[in-house]
Formats: structure tokens, C-alpha cells, sequence
């Protein structure tokens, strides 16, 4: 589908001072094919500008930013090191969608050299990268024929899914965890394993074809468009292609001037028009990327929330909620209770009796599973009508760290149970919970979840990790939050975003200091029990802590 004409042409920002050239047009990560053409491909390198043209480190666009980047980078894959401050708000809904960026161009453009560079310009975590290159569509057994001879052309609309690429992108949009698939230009197909994208604050789209549907164009908050001079693009495919798809120069010349050129004439050129920006020279062209990184920042300040400050000022006078069960204050765990609450229990002693806990509060809670009847025969031939665990599988998710402290008593009483963790921390600057890092098993939105932290002062972080697993199409009323000591207001924060999740603990403390402390309290689990040294100004929940 065509692009739809706009009034106005979009502004075109001034070209760079030296037409310093980018890097191919495709991410670094993926793995190059051996082939028999490769000295070909290093031919080409002296047709574009040297590695030493590059444009030296700039400066940030902000005061505010670090001079670092938050990123770690290895031989594969980058990772964003600052935690994702909350994406929600006190009523555990999402008050604005992620930002998303559509980068259009032709190809071998630059559009994802472009993208990366506005990444790290940014200097914000947990952004998406999607590129159009996953949504090819499943070829027919005569179309890869066609494509095996150069034949098929990938350069038109309809080589794309675009169902799939809006109901992917709209799903990112809305925080939720989505599936992409993973293209093999080698063989023209996707792979048979996805793979999983999730927590975008900000989304950068790109392809060819960014701007080639009305759909999808409605979800785009910002379009770029890529310009590049067109010797420059067919010097980088064939440089791509033949080092890193496995073909041969005659064959790709073929393609470029089949279908790819004529596919630019007619369906991708146009779509500059509905651009907000259009940048010429790609990657060279830091003029650009800085006016759109300022933007972007001002459109991002306009969806920061401040969750905690208002957690702590509302609900409180509430009576506790129904969806909260309280493990029976029975001599024995009052008893327990007094030991690991006396500041001067012994850590052996903390630890024992703390297991001996958790123990109980798991048995507890999975009384709270559904069950159904049925009949089994006895050694002696006899049926007994008992009762069966109705779910598909249970999995338990800790909060990291104190959490995990849980998994043990939760394996103890649930045969081949799955673990995943969910590690939040608390921003000393901003005081926000931020989330950091993520494991979960696969389909785990069919399971029943037992989500697991020692203690729950304001809620921020028991919030966080069960907003995390809803975005994961969690249903609400599988979750279980399980936590040794929990403060009235972080039952009633819990309780007031997810009435249907299910909230179980051994004792309800009344109060919370000024510093977010339990009163009376236990004081900070995670370190009484792992014999590390209390930060100054922590609260008791765990996501103060650094990860053990």
C-alpha cells in the first residue's frame, strides 16, 4: 500500500559538513556466511570513505547526561546497564505509550547505523530496535525457487507481513512482551526459533518499507528519512551482501537493477514526503541526529512518572483487602517471628528460622491453587476420590536478591517447578524502582506465578515485578505475591492496581518510616542474611540493594 500524500513537504535538514560514511546498513550482530566471493567484498571497502573519516566522539546534547553511556558492550550484543524507571502509575495502568521512531530509506541507506547512533545518543536504557527485515513473509516452494535465481523480488510491498509488523509494533507500544521472528537470508526463511523483545521505552522501527502503510504509519510518533546518495547504497549491498548473505556480486547487480532500483522509484522515494525529518548523508550528518536527539528528550520528560511518593499517600486508611491472607498467628510463628526480628539473632539463627518460614508460607499459599476431584486406586485396589492440581504448571518468580532466598523451600514442595527472576533496584537519585534485568521461562503466561520477595514496605518494587509479568500475558489471577513480612501500605498498593492478585504473608506491619523502613520491622533481609553490611539509607525492601 502506498503511502498516503501530505500538504507539506517534510524539512530537510542541512547535509554534514564531510560526507563521513556509516557503517553498513544492517546490525553488527548478526553472524556472516563464508563464501567464495568474500575477497569481492573487501575489494569494495576502497570505494567508501576510510574508517579514519569517522567523525570523533560527540558530546552529549544535554547537560544532564552522563559522559558515558550506559551501555556494555560484547563481541555480540549490547547491554543497557541503567535500570527502566517505572512505566506505569500508582494505579498499575500505563499513563503513555513508548515513543516510537519509524526510520525510512533505501536500502543499505544507513537507517540502522542511524538508529544505533540516536540510541547512544540518548543516553537512556531499555529501547527497541525492530527492524522491517524480521517481517518478511514465508515464501511459497516456487517463490524459493525464484529467490534461489535472484528472481523474487524482496523490494515490494507485498514481500512484507505488515499485519504482523503492526500487531508487533502496537504490542510494544502498550509495554507488552512480543514475539518476532528471525529472517535467514541465506535460505529466505525464518528461523524456527523467535525471539523476544520486551520493556521499550522507546521503539526505533526500520526499513524500507517504514513508511509504505497506513497502519503503520499511525503508530509512528517521529519518521526519519534517510537519504543517501544511490552509488554510495549499491557499494554497501554489495559490500553486504556478498560478505554477509553469501552471494555473488553478478547475481546482487542482477537484483539492484530488477527490482530494487525500480523499488525505490516507485514505493520508497514517495514516502519521503510524509517524513517529519529528513536527514541527507545518513550517520555523517551529526547536525541531524543531534535536533532529533533533542526532541526526543523533551517528548521522553513528558512521560516520566513519579510512582513511590505516590504510593505513600494513598489508600492508607483503608481496610486491608480481601485478596490478602495472613498465615495464622500460631504460638510456633509468633515464636519464629521473635527470633528473626531480635537485632541480636545470630545470622546461622536468621537463616534457620527464616527457611523454616518460607516453608509454611509456600504450603500456605498453595492451598490458594485450584484444584479438582478425582479417583485413584489404593495398593490395596481400592479408588480414593481425592484432588488433582487443576493448573497447566506452576512457576516462581524471586525478586532479586532477598527473593531468591524463597526458591529453595518453593522446590522443596513443588516437584519440577520453573524459576525465573526479576531483578529491581531503587534509584538513589530519584528514589523510583528501576528494573534492571529479566529471566522468565518460555509461555509462562499459561502458568500459575508465585512471585516471591522476603519483604514488601511501599510496594514499588512488588508493583514493577507484577506489571513485568502482565506484560507477559500473566492473567491476573494466576499471580501470587508471597513476601515474609509486608507493610499495610504496600498490601494496599499491591491490592489497589491488581484486585485479583492473590497476596500471602506470614505478618502485617503497620507502619513505614520516612525512609521507607518496615515499623517494627525486620530490618533489611537480604543483608542480615547473606552477612553483607546495610546501606545508610536503605528501606527493607530489596530492590535498595545491590544484586548478590
Amino acid at each position: 500500500m502506498a503511502a498516503p500524500p501530505v500538504s507539506a513537504d517534510a524539512p530537510r535538514l542541512p547535509p554534514a559538513p564531510a560526507a563521513a560514511g556509516d557503517g553498513p546498513d544492517r546490525p553488527p550482530e548478526r553472524s556472516e556466511t563464508a563464501c567464495e566471493d568474500c575477497s569481492s567484498a573487501e575489494s569494495l571497502d576502497r570505494l567508501l570513505p576510510p574508517v579514519g573519516s569517522r567523525r570523533s566522539p560527540r558530546k552529549r546534547t544535554t547537560s544532564q547526561c552522563k559522559s558515558e553511556p550506559p551501555l556494555l558492550r560484547t563481541s555480540k550484543r549490547t547491554i543497557y546497564t541503567a535500570g527502566r524507571p517505572p512505566w506505569y502509575n500508582e494505579h498499575g495502568t500505563q499513563s503513555k505509550e513508548a515513543f516510537a521512531i519509524g526510520l525510512g530509506g533505501g536500502s543499505a541507506s544507513g537507517k540502522t547505523t542511524v538508529a544505533r547512533m540516536i540510541i547512544e545518543a540518548l543516553d537512556v536504557p531499555w529501547v527497541v530496535l525492530l527492524s522491517m527485515d524480521s517481517f518478511y513473509k514465508v515464501l511459497t516452494t516456487q517463490q524459493q525457487e525464484q529467490a534461489a535465481h535472484n528472481n523474487f523480488n524482496f523490494d515490494h510491498p507485498d514481500a512484507f507481513d505488515f499485519d504482523l509488523i503492526v500487531s508487533t509494533l502496537k504490542k510494544l507500544k502498550q509495554g507488552k512482551s512480543v514475539k518476532v521472528p528471525v529472517y535467514d537470508f541465506t535460505t529466505h526463511s525464518r528461523k524456527k526459533d523467535w525471539k523476544t523483545l520486551y520493556g521499550a521505552n522507546v521503539i526505533i522501527f526500520e526499513g524500507i518499507m517504514a513508511f509504505a502503510d497506513k497502519a503503520l504509519l499511525e503508530l509512528l510518533d517521529m519518521k526519519i528519512f534517510v537519504d543517501t546518495d544511490s552509488d554510495i547504497r549499491l557499494v554497501r549491498r554489495l559490500r553486504r551482501d556478498i560478505s554477509e548473505r553469501g552471494r555473488d556480486i553478478e547475481g546482487v547487480i542482477k537484483q539492484y537493477n530488477k527490482f530494487v532500483k525500480p523499488a525505490f522509484d516507485q514505493y520508497i522515494q514517495p514516502t519521503m514526503r510524509v517524513a517529519d525529518i529528513v536527514v541527507p548523508w545518513g550517520s555523517g550528518n551529526t547536525v541531524a541526529i543531534d535536533l532529533i536527539v533533542q526532541h526526543m528528550h523533551s517528548q521522553l520528560e513528558e512521560r516520566e512518572l513519579s510512582v513511590r511518593a505516590a504510593l505513600a499517600s494513598a489508600h492508607q486508611c483503608h481496610p486491608l483487602p480481601q485478596t490478602l491472607s495472613v498465615l495464622k498467628s500460631t504460638p510456633q510463628v509468633r515464636g519464629m517471628h521473635t527470633i528473626i526480628r531480635d537485632k541480636e539473632t545470630s545470622r546461622d539463627e536468621f537463616i534457620f528460622y527464616s527457611k523454616r518460614l518460607m516453608r509454611l508460607l509456600i504450603e500456605h499459599a498453595l492451598s490458594f491453587l485450584p484444584f479438582q476431584d478425582c479417583v485413584v486406586q489404593t495398593p490395596q485396589g481400592q479408588d480414593y476420590a481425592g484432588k488433582c492440581y487443576a493448573g497447566k504448571q506452576i512457576t516462581g518468580v524471586s525478586i532479586l536478591r532477598a527473593g531468591e532466598t524463597m526458591e529453595p523451600a518453593l522446590r522443596a514442595v513443588c516437584k519440577d517447578v520453573r524459576i525465573g527472576t526479576i531483578l529491581i533496584q531503587t534509584n538513589q537519585l530519584t528514589g523510583e524502582p528501576e528494573l534492571h534485568y529479566l529471566r522468565l521461562p518460555k509461555d509462562i503466561s499459561d502458568d500459575h506465578v508465585i512471585l516471591t520477595d522476603c519483604t514488601v514496605s511501599t510496594g514499588a518494587a512488588a508493583m514493577m515485578a507484577v506489571r513485568v509479568l502482565l506484560d507477559h500475558d500473566v492473567p491476573e489471577d494466576k499471580i501470587f505475591l508471597l513476601s515474609l513480612l509486608m507493610a499495610e501500605m504496600g498490601v494496599h498498593s499491591v491490592a489497589y492496581a491488581f484486585p485479583r492478585v492473590r497476596i500471602i504473608t506470614t505478618a502485617v506491619d503497620k507502619r513505614v518510616n520516612d525512609l521507607f523502613r518496615i515499623i517494627p520491622g525486620i530490618g533489611n533481609f537480604g543483608d542480615r542474611y547473606f552477612g553483607t553490611d546495610a546501606a545508610p539509607d536503605g528501606s527493607d525492601e530489596e530492590e535498595v540493594a545491590s544484586a548478590s
